[in-house]
């Protein structure tokens, strides 16, 4: 089932000091399978051939090296850094970042060897739908279905860390915590204020800091090979396929060394 949708859709500007939204008329065709899950809908995983070519901007940006659209997502995406703060705001449409295949903005450069990467995270637009995604996502490649090792934050507050094991394959995750409003621990009260994730040879640990204290690990290393070099970087995913959001990763913290979260 294909089902055609007529929206309208922000752009956003971004200074050192604001950004606002600007609305555009944009028709785009939405596969069934990429609708979000709701009441009435439950999202289901692409078809197992179902590929998008990625969108990519070989544009540095901050300290990154290029920008891309990964899996080519219906709605095109952009990035914009300031300074002031080290922010980059990254606005995105996208179905997921999930199953075996991909659709989100991605901000990266290329490395080899261990990797330490952490950022504050934020979302201007608290309406956002729940399961958006603010990502520090390590891939080998640039397309849809790369192996990749990704620490999200959820709009509802939902951490996680998912791999992809081999090209192709589903992801598979460890939760850090809950949704914002489940449980009263400390992990599941409002939304993390910064997020990190270490490479340590083929090891993978979460880092995190709720409310603005030293950032500690949480939970298990995940192991993951990955040839270098391969793209690290920030990015961000609506949830929603044709719409696009907007979440701002500041403070950017990469260092070319394992230990260096913070």
């Amino acid at each position: 089932m294909i089902m055609k949708i007529k929206l309208a859709v922000f752009t956003i500007a971004f200074s050192s000091t604001f950004y606002f939204a600007r609305a555009q008329n944009n028709s785009v065709v939405v596969p069934d399978w990429a609708l979000p899950g709701s009441a009435t809908h439950k999202q289901v995983p692409p078809p197992a051939d179902f590929h998008r070519a990625t969108r990519t901007e070989n544009k540095p940006l901050g300290i990154f090296q290029g920008q891309s659209d990964v899996g080519g997502t219906l709605v095109e995406g952009s990035s914009s850094y300031s300074s002031r703060g080290r922010a980059y705001m990254i606005v995105s449409a996208g179905y997921n970042i999930w199953y075996q295949r991909d659709e989100f903005r991605y901000v990266w450069k290329r490395m080899s060897g261990d990797v330490s990467l952490a950022a504050d995270v934020a979302f201007p637009d608290t309406a956002g739908y729940n399961d958006r995604k603010a990502v520090l996502v390590i891939r080998q490649g640039l397309e849809d279905d790369a192996k990749e090792a990704v620490v999200a934050l959820h709009g509802a507050g939902l951490m996680h860390l998912a791999w992809r094991a081999e090209k192709g394959v589903m992801m598979t995750e460890v939760r850090v915590n809950h949704r914002k409003d489940h449980t009263t621990d400390s992990l599941n009260v409002g939304l993390a204020k910064r997020i990190g994730i270490e490479k340590r040879g083929d090891s993978f640990t979460v880092w995190i800091s709720m409310h603005g204290e030293p950032m500690h690990r949480i939970g298990e290393a995940v192991q993951l090979h990955l040839d270098g070099p391969f793209y690290v970087g920030i990015g961000f995913c609506s949830h929603l396929p044709a719409t696009r959001d907007t979440a701002v990763l500041s403070d950017v913290v990469l260092v070319n060394e394992a230990g260096k979260v913070r």
